[in-house]
């Protein structure tokens, strides 16, 4: 059916609102936010003539916060106030400081929530905040070039952020007062700047090295959708740690050892930082740094040595593509091309390392540091209204395994990793015992089979669940991640209509040696995890044989079994109480499978019973009804 508009005579018809939306990536060391502006997306320009903002904010005792350029020049006079790479912090705990900010130049504290802040003349401020004050400055500038208020941003993520990094950036844009109409995973918006969405059907492999971050995604186009077939990575890999590692050479070249002043760890950092731009394209960079006595170190360092230096982080980016790879069930002969993102990137050896990886040069036509920010661009176009003819899908994934416990400390998965989202996945569950009133909900993140392997993200209760003998109750447990990977979960029970659910919002994430950990061990201890889980359900079901043998002798025992019977039941119940305590499965399934059997007449005669004692009185009638 057609719709017309219909407007009263002399009127026109108002032209369609063209609605102000950008795509944002919030980087580690850079950020940048760009839009669609006739047609064409565009990073946009500070008032400095520049696209990048540095992600750095400087703190005052008495005056609000800078952002940019400006704070970055402050960072070596004032490095206890001056913060960068807040987005390494983003969705991390307190114990996760040792790793995950190893020789940052800060002073951090607890908090109540587990989230670390960083003490400052204004006080202590968390890396949340810190990201908002990044976003707000971004915000202020594309309200200022586009002439309006935002109706809506796209906030990219690097892929291998989990919930809580994920959850983290979103409430960063919310205390910037920004509407965020997706957070969009860093490899998809680089495809999508690229225009592989435009001819280029088949397999695409999105190798994004950033400041902080190290994502690599295996993306399949076909009849305009993005499908994210796999996605692996290390959330604390970036171009920061090469900075940190050649920062550690230069200290020990120059004799530095012990504990190093904050002012004097940051220009170093710098130095580094300046040394491996340098050597993108000269073959030997000269270097000079102050001691803390006040003498200068001079030296020299090339190329081939720097790059001696970085190959274990090199390699190190190499183990997820090849993770990758293997979750997609392709070889490197399927890709159809290799799109380079991010900054580090730039690095010759780099480069050298993913051609010689994947058998092809990779592409680095446009510009790795505004790739993301124009494919959000793009997106935040579409999503915004601008574009509704627009067929373009994207299909991300989700990281790591979701599921919830079960009895004997097992993990039943409901989502499985790379599971293309958004995605809702229900199961049912029941009750273990009988009258069982409430049923407690633990949802866990991983690829083990029991629980102690696993990470806790959240736990809730259902309660009101109708008494009823154990089995009888359906409870219907939903997990839910949205197009953003955010994770909410809900249980109902079906018969009475009670349910309960949670939104999870952990505080802090994973590091990036946790989820190597969990994905390295899944397939390390896949054989043994099997086995463990036999044993856990031979277990949970041999309790529930006991229990309900025991109840049943307790009730009917007297009147419908002999001495003989009863004396032999109970020997094979006893029998099965032993062997759990061996915990030997081909044991204690041979007691159970013999308990079942000598309880099968008893069982049956209960049944016979009880569903005569249900009929007694009532006529044929009532009981059809």
């Amino acid at each position: 059916m057609v719709l017309f508009q219909i407007s009263e005579p002399g009127e026109t018809q108002l032209q369609r609102q063209h609605h102000l939306a950008v795509g944002i990536d919030l980087g580690t060391t850079n950020s940048l936010v760009a839009t669609v502006r006739d047609g064409h997306a565009e990073t946009l320009v500070n008032a400095h003539g520049d696209y990048h903002c540095p992600s750095v904010v400087r703190y005052f005792a008495d005056a609000p916060p800078v952002v940019g350029q400006e704070a970055k020049d402050a960072a070596y006079q004032d490095p206890l106030n001056t913060i960068a790479s807040a987005k390494r912090l983003l969705g991390r705990g307190v114990a996760d400081i040792e790793t995950t900010a190893n020789r940052l130049p800060y002073e951090f504290s607890s908090s109540d929530c587990g989230m670390p802040y960083i003490k400052t003349v204004a006080g202590n401020i968390s890396p949340v905040a810190v990201s908002a004050e990044i976003l707000k400055k971004l915000m202020e500038q594309a309200e200022a070039d586009l002439g309006g208020e935002l109706d809506g941003a796209v906030i990219t993520v690097p892929a291998y952020f989990d919930d809580a990094q994920r959850q983290a950036t979103k409430d960063a844009a919310r205390l910037a007062g920004l509407k965020v109409l997706r957070l969009l995973n860093e490899p998809t918006a680089a495809a999508v700047a690229y225009g592989l969405d435009s001819g280029s059907e088949g397999i695409h492999v999105v190798y994004d090295f950033g400041g902080g971050t190290f994502d690599v995604s295996i993306l399949r186009f076909s009849r305009g959708v993005f499908e994210v077939m796999a996605t692996a990575g290390d959330s604390s890999l970036g171009g920061d740690d090469v900075d940190r590692l050649l920062a550690e050479w230069l200290l020990a070249e120059a004799g530095l050892t012990g504990e190093i002043e904050h002012r004097h760890l940051r220009r170093i950092i710098g130095e580094a930082n300046r040394a491996k731009e340098a050597l993108t394209t000269a073959a030997s960079v000269q270097l000079s740094i102050e001691t803390q006595t006040g003498e200068v170190w001079q030296g020299v360092l090339t190329r081939a040595d720097f790059e001696a230096l970085i190959d274990p982080l090199i390699m190190r980016t190499l183990r997820p593509c090849r993770r990758a790879l293997r979750d997609a069930g392709l070889t490197t002969d399927d890709i159809q091309d290799v799109v380079m993102v991010g900054g580090s990137t730039r690095i010759p050896r780099v480069r050298e390392c993913v051609a010689e990886f994947f058998g092809r040069e990779p592409m680095v036509d446009i510009d790795p540091d505004k790739v993301v920010a124009v494919g959000a661009a793009i997106q935040a176009d579409i999503l915004v209204g601008n574009k509704p003819g627009d067929e373009m899908l994207l299909l991300d994934v989700i990281p790591l395994s979701l599921g919830i416990e079960t009895m004997g400390g097992l993990v039943e998965k409901l989502v499985p990793r790379n599971t293309t989202i958004p995605v809702v996945r229900a199961q049912e569950f029941t009750t273990f015992k009988d009258g069982q009133t409430a049923m407690s909900i633990h949802v866990l993140q991983g690829e083990r089979e029991l629980v102690a392997d696993s990470r806790s993200l959240a736990r809730f209760e259902l309660r009101g669940i109708p008494p009823m003998n154990a089995g009888a109750a359906r409870i219907r447990v939903t997990f839910q991640v949205d197009a953003d990977g955010l994770l909410s979960v809900s249980a109902r029970e079906l018969t009475s209509g009670v349910e309960s659910s949670i939104e999870i919002k952990p505080s802090y994430g994973l590091t990036d040696s946790e989820v190597e950990k969990m994905l390295a061990d899944s397939l390390l201890y896949a054989a043994e995890d099997v086995k463990k889980r036999r044993l856990h359900e031979q277990l949970v079901d041999s309790a529930r044989l006991i229990e309900a043998v025991e109840a049943a002798l307790k009730m009917d025992a007297d009147g419908m079994l002999t001495n003989k019977e009863c004396v032999t039941i109970k020997a094979a119940l006893t029998t099965l109480k032993d062997k759990i305590q061996s915990e030997d499965i081909a044991l204690i399934k041979a007691a159970h499978d013999k308990l079942e059997r000598v309880t099968s007449d008893f069982a049956a005669r209960r049944m016979n019973v009880h569903i005569n004692e249900a009929l007694s009185g009532k006529l044929l009638d009532q009981i059809i009804d």
